[in-house]
């Protein structure tokens, strides 16, 4: 069954494992609780989310003076936290570390005055003003809020495939693919996305493997034929990805089962896409906030919500760009928005 590399894992411990690399370590803080209580305070604004999205909304939050809380989630920064090497935000030309970027972005939102606090939502009531947001013991209290807790990339659950992200397993085309420059890939997936990613990978990998566990495809039939017609790319199917060989910590291939013959197969390559969806951080807000079939949930001109004095930023609402430029874009809409919601609310 797959599942979801969730906010609950903390990049302090990626690198413990393995999983990212050792440059890295110096921009994980240990985190530390905020002496802040929820119940004491009356916030402006909360921000629930710390990803590219959330800190964006932090830093036009607290340029604006309105003293906004960041609560962290248990995976402080997001995806970015676990991704090495950032070569397409602006303004790096020779690219940044992921963990830097976000820990850059988050002393700027301290210094014009956000502060932060660890721990993740469970429940949150939205009937009126003031919001409630629970974390833990503390119920925290807030005029407005943003909701930034990003969206979580499903993996497969195989055995040790958490360790090797950042080391031939990525779950972003767009983010990684530049790094697999005539080198031998596999996209694993059976939908738009993993059509999408194979046809945009063919760009830079010697080769494309798709793997699928069927025959048959839940894409739509233009994207499969137009990866059909695409030779840099070859259908392996129907196989069941069983294990991701790494005898050195780096994917240099994986092992395949045949679903029907029982035939096993071995495949050497530089890197593994994962390509099966990602699933919204959104369980807090069922039934309180619009959402679509898949979670996501849905924003009107720009920001807003159906909820007055509830914004939305970031891939928890964006199920087709996930990028860190995108989160940080409507991350800085949605403090701008929140500002002027509170101009004209000033009760």
């Amino acid at each position: 069954m797959p599942y979801t590399l969730s906010i609950g894992i903390c990049a302090h411990s990626l690198v413990r494992a393995g999983m990212l690399q050792s440059s890295v370590a110096p921009y994980l803080r240990a985190p530390v609780e905020n002496p802040i209580s929820g119940a004491m305070l009356m916030h402006k604004v909360v921000i629930i989310g710390s990803g590219c999205a959330g800190l964006t909304a932090a830093i036009y939050a607290a340029r604006a003076n309105l003293s906004p809380l960041v609560l962290e989630g248990h995976e402080p920064g997001g995806q970015l936290s676990l991704t090495t090497h950032v070569e397409n935000f602006p303004g790096f030309p020779d690219g940044i570390l992921g963990p830097e970027l976000i820990e850059n972005m988050r002393k700027q939102a301290q210094k014009f005055g956000a502060q932060f606090k660890p721990g993740s939502v469970s429940e949150v009531d939205l009937t009126s003003r003031p919001f409630k947001i629970k974390v833990g013991n503390d119920v925290y209290e807030t005029k407005s809020l943003i909701v930034a807790a990003g969206a979580s990339a499903r993996l497969l659950g195989l055995k040790g495939e958490k360790e090797l992200i950042g080391r031939g397993l990525s779950t972003c085309a767009t983010c990684d693919g530049y790094f697999f420059r005539g080198k031998p890939i596999a996209v694993v997936g059976g939908g738009d996305s993993a059509m999408e990613e194979a046809n945009f990978l063919s760009r830079y990998a010697s080769r494309v493997y798709l793997i699928h566990r069927r025959n048959e495809f839940r894409a739509s039939k233009i994207m499969i034929d137009r990866a059909r017609a695409n030779e840099k790319i070859e259908f392996v199917t129907p196989y069941v990805l069983e294990e991701i060989l790494s005898p050195e910590g780096l994917v240099n291939g994986v092992h395949l089962h045949q679903t029907q013959t029982g035939e096993k197969r071995e495949i050497a390559l530089d890197g593994v896409f994962v390509a099966i969806g990602h699933n919204p951080n959104s369980m807090a807000f069922r039934g309180k906030l619009e959402m679509d079939e898949n979670g996501y949930l849905i924003a009107r001109h720009g920001s807003l919500t159906g909820v007055p004095g509830v914004f939305i930023a970031g891939d928890v609402q964006d199920h087709r760009y996930r990028q860190a430029v995108t989160a940080a874009g409507s991350g800085c809409m949605a403090a701008i928005d929140a500002e002027k919601f509170l101009e004209e609310h000033k009760d």
